[in-house]
């Protein structure tokens, strides 16, 4: 048994470049682990980067030198910063805080028409069934109470987080543009000059993950932008909050979904109660996310991840309890990535072993 597990050791990992590879893995994994919450600016940073470099690589295209394409672009970005900050960011606080207003109202209602089920349905659902329900509903929010009143409480440190973000991921966003090249030859004057892999893995997973985030990036704004109009047509409550996290859900494929139809189909009842307005609504949001998923997602994702649906989810559950809202974010990436060595890794094994197989027949011809 250890003489199978060395030779599984040795034909796997004898090679200085797979060695390479999985020591940067395993590093970049810990530093996240570690400093993950204190370095969320510079990811975020990053990941903004990301989105905006591919406009500045198309401005590069047709003759535009890159330090005047990257002013131009972080122009566009401040601005689009300003619009959701005075704008956006205030309406949604403004419907946040209507929605608490009305919640115990909405509470209430969903009570009495609980406890009137037993009656309406007496064979499907029993008094002490609904006693459960209610009993596990009130837990549910009073844990949410004891949440808010500690974010409420953390609050002006969160205010302050907030202050500073909003000062250093701007610089740091024009200085990852700018200065693109010249980071990435600084990390490459690290690694040893036998570094056909990791170049490989990097250049696949970078274009591949580059372009799924801008991909995705556009895919929320258009889900958002869709939802906001198809729910001021139908006059929906909430309507800029619960577009806003429609627009969000297509971060996590399959779930968000799933999960935003409840928000919608509650505040659509509790507006207008069983009728053809609920139905409306239900029917929208359905339509909406059909031509997501259908249309506007491969149509902006083609051939930039092609994951099996339950590596994706998998993906999502296990990044998702790593790392929360980062993780459900970087989940398909991440997935991606890992791909994306497994298929390089066994590409050079491959190559390897070829060439080792040609070596003998070289000399035997020589």
């Amino acid at each position: 048994m250890i003489q199978l597990f060395r030779n599984w050791i040795d034909r796997h990992f004898s090679d200085p470049q797979v060695v390479v590879l999985i020591f940067l893995l395993l590093l970049g994994f810990i530093l996240v682990m570690l400093l993950g919450h204190i370095l969320t600016p510079v990811i975020a940073s990053i990941v903004i980067a990301y989105l905006l470099d591919g406009m500045v690589l198309r401005m590069q295209q047709i003759k535009i030198p890159r330090i005047v394409s990257v002013l131009v672009v972080f122009i566009i970005f401040i601005a689009c910063g300003l619009f959701l900050i005075t704008f956006l960011l205030p309406k949604i606080s403004k419907q946040i805080a209507q929605l608490l207003q009305e919640l115990p109202a909405m509470i209430a209602l969903g009570q009495q028409q609980l406890t009137g089920l037993p009656a309406r349905y007496p064979g499907f659902i029993s008094e002490g069934q609904i006693a459960q329900i209610l009993n596990f509903i009130g837990n549910e929010l009073t844990r949410f109470g004891q949440s808010f009143l500690s974010l409420s409480l953390a609050s002006v440190r969160g205010f302050i987080s907030v202050l500073v973000y909003l000062i250093l991921v701007p610089f740091m966003v024009f200085f990852f543009l700018k200065d693109k090249e010249l980071i990435l030859d600084w990390f490459a004057d690290f690694l040893p000059e036998n570094r056909s892999l990791v170049m490989e893995v990097w250049n696949d997973a970078n274009r591949q993950i580059g372009n799924y985030i801008r991909g995705k990036a556009w895919e929320i704004l258009i889900i958002w932008t869709a939802s906001y109009i198809t729910f001021v047509f139908i006059d929906l409550n909430f309507t800029m909050l619960l577009a806003f996290f429609v627009g969000l859900s297509v971060i996590v494929p399959y779930i968000g979904v799933t999960v935003m139809f409840f928000p919608v189909a509650i505040i659509a009842y509790f507006q207008w109660g069983w009728g053809p307005d609920l139905a409306y609504a239900v029917i929208a949001y359905s339509v909406i996310q059909l031509l997501d998923g259908n249309l506007l997602a491969p149509l902006l994702l083609s051939e930039v991840v092609n994951l099996h649906p339950v590596v994706i989810i998998t993906a999502v559950l296990i990044f998702g309890g790593i790392w929360g809202i980062w993780g459900l974010f970087f989940a398909i990436p991440l997935a991606t990535l890992i791909e994306a060595v497994f298929k390089a890794w066994s590409s050079h094994r491959r190559k390897a072993e070829n060439a080792g197989d040609t070596k003998p027949e070289e000399k035997a011809a020589a």
